[in-house]
């Protein structure tokens, strides 16, 4: 699952260090560019709760091996794309497979292990998020500019055979424990908890990508720093991040509802921050860090968030989170490439924080919810 999740952000966040590199080799804006973002976070939001739905009681390996494969040829489609136009199209499969996977791979802790150690286990699953911002992203993106953005989709392709045959060999049968019906889904809306966790992810991921999918002309422009060093500091973005996923993932074993509260008052601060005070190369860094280390337990965060506010209906509280969760990926680049062509990338990072803000007061709002402490 570990390995699973590493490739699925790895795909899904590649283009974000690629994008100046693809506009110029088809001829298309920065801001355009940023639709490889955009399109497969929307399909995401749309395959998340649909396939669980669609496939009803389908075994859980046979649907994850099929997602892996999904992702495999839709990689070598963006690596062998002759214009931009089929690019975007092979990336709408690239969010089919995001959405139905995570979907499915998010909630199955609860089936593996005791459900104390849920947090813990859930961190494990999501460690693959923060080693795709460590290995994934930054490599791609140092891949990209040596050998070209062909070459760094080409070996995403490959690496996730690679896993295809990985989870084939080691994935016992995963029968459906509650197969998930619409019905189901509209039930999980009427809950308190499972509304205020909706609410905080979108705010949180469409204000963070917003700001971190032109995180590259940022650190140039504002911060000052030079192409050369853009990739390894998304190696410290993300190393921050794997940092703050499992100190996160040890934190909600105890308290939840504290700890998603201090994420989303983190992030609020760094963003502005970074406009703020990092108007250099060694602070512009050190708040690049600051960032990744609390966006980090996002992730498990938010998930561990879901599983207890929804005990009896993990799967489908989770495809609805993971369908806002992408939902507002795209719409965060989308709004990320308005603003950026429109005005300033100034006013990325001010939504960005203003965003995380209004999350914590509403995660704050659930502090007397029993189920979330």
């Amino acid at each position: 699952m570990t390995l699973g999740t590493f490739l699925l952000v790895t795909a899904e966040q590649l283009p974000i260090g690629l994008l100046t590199s693809v506009g110029s080799a088809l001829s298309v804006s920065e801001g355009t560019a940023g639709l490889m973002v955009t399109v497969p976070s929307l399909v995401a939001a749309v395959a998340a709760p649909l396939v669980p739905v669609l496939v009803g009681g389908m075994d859980r390996r046979l649907l994850l091996l099929g997602l892996m494969a999904l992702m495999t040829l839709s990689n070598l489609a963006s690596a062998l794309a002759p214009d931009f136009a089929v690019l975007v199209a092979s990336r709408v499969l690239v969010g089919v497979a995001v959405g139905g996977f995570w979907a499915v791979a998010g909630g199955l802790a609860v089936r593996l292990v005791a459900p104390a150690n849920v947090p813990r286990a859930t961190a494990v699953i999501f460690g693959g998020v923060g080693a795709a911002n460590v290995f994934g992203v930054p490599l791609g993106t140092l891949l990209g500019g040596f050998s070209g953005w062909r070459v760094a989709f080409a070996t995403l392709s490959a690496l996730a055979l690679v896993a295809l045959l990985a989870l084939l060999a080691v994935l016992p049968p995963l029968a459906a424990d509650r197969p998930v019906r619409p019905g189901t889904l509209v039930r999980q809306l009427r809950d308190a908890g499972v509304r205020t966790g909706i609410i905080a992810t979108f705010l949180i991921v469409t204000g963070h990508f917003a700001a971190y999918t032109f995180v590259s002309p940022a650190l140039r422009d504002l911060a000052g720093i030079d192409e050369r060093y853009v990739g390894p500091l998304l190696f410290g973005f993300g190393a921050a991040g794997m940092v703050g996923n499992f100190a996160a993932g040890a934190a909600l074993a105890r308290h939840t509802h504290r700890t998603v509260l201090v994420i989303a008052l983190t992030l609020a601060v760094a963003m502005p921050a970074f406009l703020l005070l990092g108007r250099g190369p060694v602070t512009g860094a050190v708040l690049l860090v600051a960032w990744g280390l609390a966006f980090g337990g996002v992730s498990v965060g938010l998930q561990t968030w879901m599983i207890k506010a929804a005990p009896g209906a993990v799967e489908a509280a989770s495809a609805l989170w993971v369908a806002v969760f992408n939902l507002s990926i795209g719409l965060g680049a989308l709004v990320g490439g308005v603003l950026v062509d429109a005005l300033t990338l100034d006013a990325l990072l001010w939504l960005g924080g203003a965003c995380a803000l209004a999350a914590a007061l509403a995660v704050w709002t659930a502090r007397a919810d029993t189920n979330l402490r």
